[in-house]
């Protein structure tokens, strides 16, 4: 996960309109900056190309294939996916609060950008919407039909607002209901990590993405699951230029505790079996572990 650089008052704008604490909504650079402590400053190179200024960091740091937002600064990612579509994968995220015009937008872009994936956050609609929340179920039923993932976000919100919509209970019934759909939970999971794992462990197609996380913090259970029985369900996700740079993620991730064999997987071929990318999608950058 990578994300085009922009300013963080149009990409911050939907969630900061319910934040209610001062801090929150005046002196935050991104609505989770006390997490956040160095967040990049790509958005302020006002000369900049986004587009050229993430690939320079990609071929810096070696990563092939970026999975982007089209939802997110639309115009920039689309010229990415159409100048560099061996670099770039498509996301949309959707707002079940649309209802059927939601979905709709969601077919189109699919038709006309290939979306890999769909992006949801329950924390980050207003209202907000549950996980297992009867609005959800369209979303979920046009991705198993579509045959695409659907990214959620779970466990306690970054921004200050209520989380109890991703609690990570509620996937449960989920998977019941839609045991074709692939589910992966992004954003941490925490504190509920080891329901994440025994979930997991239940349910084939769910998986868990290191999104939204240093990777010196990423949790032990976590990394744990993923040196035994995990090996295909934890998929490297990253946070550049929202609240991390490639250079301290790679930096960390060379020091985290993964077994020789699950690196690839971890790196590369689980993301790609999840989001349906084949050989010839995935660029030729020869791959190194850390």
């Amino acid at each position: 996960m990578v994300g085009l650089p922009q300013d963080p008052a149009a990409l911050y704008r939907q969630i900061r309109s319910v934040l209610r604490d001062k801090e929150s909504r005046e002196d935050f650079v991104m609505p989770a900056s006390y997490m956040f402590h160095d967040v990049p400053t790509t958005h302020e190179a006002q000369d900049a190309d986004p587009v050229a200024l993430v690939l320079g960091e990609m071929d810096r740091h070696g990563l092939d294939v970026a999975l982007i937002s089209l939802s997110a600064n639309t115009e920039v990612a689309q010229r990415a996916l159409t100048e560099h579509p061996g670099r770039f994968v498509a996301s949309w995220t959707c707002d079940p609060n649309q209802g059927m015009a939601g979905l709709r937008t969601l077919v189109r872009m699919h038709e006309e950008w290939g979306v890999r994936a769909v992006s949801l956050f329950p924390h980050g609609v207003s209202p907000q919407v549950a996980i297992d929340a009867p609005q959800m179920y369209p979303i979920y039923a046009k991705c198993v039909e579509l045959e695409i993932p659907v990214f959620v976000s779970v466990g306690i919100a970054g921004p200050r607002v209520p989380s109890m919509v991703q609690r990570v209970e509620l996937i449960d019934q989920v998977m019941y209901d839609f045991p074709e759909l692939v589910f992966v939970m992004r954003h941490g999971a925490e504190p509920w990590t080891d329901l994440a794992v025994k979930l997991m462990l239940k349910w084939p197609n769910l998986y868990y993405s290191t999104s939204a996380f240093s990777p010196r913090y990423y949790p032990a259970n976590i990394i744990d699951y993923a040196n035994t029985r995990g090996a295909d369900k934890i998929i490297y996700g990253g946070y550049f230029p929202m609240g991390l740079s490639l250079d301290r993620i790679m930096t960390e991730l060379a020091q985290v505790p993964l077994k020789a064999e699950v690196w690839p997987k971890f790196l590369r071929h689980n993301a790609a079996r999840v989001l349906g990318l084949g050989d010839t999608d995935l660029g030729d950058i020869d791959r190194k572990t850390p």
